[in-house]
């Protein structure tokens, strides 16, 4: 199955689940061949993301709607402005709109919340990541709207990234044995990463040969030790902070030069912007 048909069913579930055996409404309320226009609006400042999603709704719905985009994904779109214009059998417009407007207005909160974090960093040479704290079933979308806010994206699944977490440290007796048994059994392209909360952990995982260490939950001033040690000892180490950054610490913690700052809020916390789809009859 391609990534193109994966995201068309995903899209047609999204359309099944709403209008189920049909739209009784408007199936009552709008003649069979009826027609209209329909634009979509912002109602408030916000970064566009998701609109080739609403697109394809639209036309999975019904291919003879004819979809004009007035903007792009990424651009910063002010309230008011026109985002695009749908014109064809106004039935199919009326059962597509939330579903298109949902997923729409989720894709551009998160690129919105995304693009306040890059701008809390701009000039540093940081990247702000996402994490796996997704909507199920939607990871896809919500990773394209973080890379349509500026941001990039981390591991996409547990299948293309080892991260060896807190649970699998436990569960091996120590970084130095999960790291070892990584080493052994995974797949040789991938890096191994380590997820370390204090500076013990650090030195831990630094001994154990990580290409890449997760400082989780730390103090600024935990940072600055890790960072410090971990540079010192191997200037090659991605550095990667996470937890409890906000966009009032970000910068404290990008100027201290890690390489990576991952945050669930992206995904797991961004608001919805708010756009509306007005209806105009044509007869």
């Amino acid at each position: 199955m391609t990534i193109l048909s994966k995201t068309d069913t995903i899209l047609t579930q999204a359309l099944l689940e709403d209008i189920g055996e049909g739209d009784v409404t408007t199936c009552a309320v709008i003649p069979e061949n009826h027609r209209s226009k329909a634009v979509l609006i912002a109602k408030e400042d916000f970064v566009l993301a998701g609109l080739p999603f609403a697109e394809r709704i639209f036309q999975l719905l019904n291919s003879e709607l004819k979809f004009k985009a007035h903007k792009k994904d990424g651009d910063i779109v002010k309230k008011g402005a026109v985002i695009a214009t749908i014109n064809g059998n106004t039935r199919s417009l009326l059962m597509a709109e939330r579903t298109a407007l949902n997923l729409l207005q989720r894709l551009s909160g998160i690129a919105t919340l995304t693009r306040r974090f890059v701008e809390k960093v701009k000039g540093l040479t940081v990247k702000i990541v996402d994490t796996r704290k997704t909507t199920p079933g939607l990871r896809t979308f919500e990773k394209y709207a973080v890379r349509a806010g500026g941001g990039k994206n981390h591991r996409f699944g547990l299948f293309d990234g080892i991260l060896i977490k807190d649970n699998h440290i436990n569960a091996a007796g120590s970084i130095e044995k999960a790291v070892k048994m990584a080493k052994l059994k995974a797949q040789h392209m991938l890096k191994i990463e380590v997820e370390a909360k204090n500076i013990r952990e650090v030195r831990s995982a630094l001994s154990a040969g990580a290409e890449i260490i997760m400082l989780d939950n730390m103090s600024i001033e935990g940072i600055k030790k890790s960072v410090r040690m971990i540079r010192s000892q191997n200037p090659q180490i991605i550095i990667e902070a996470s937890g409890n950054i906000n966009l009032e610490n970000i910068r404290k913690v990008a100027e201290i030069c890690v390489d990576l700052i991952s945050i669930g809020a992206l995904t797991h916390s961004a608001r919805a912007v708010d756009i509306s789809m007005d209806v105009v009859s044509l007869r």
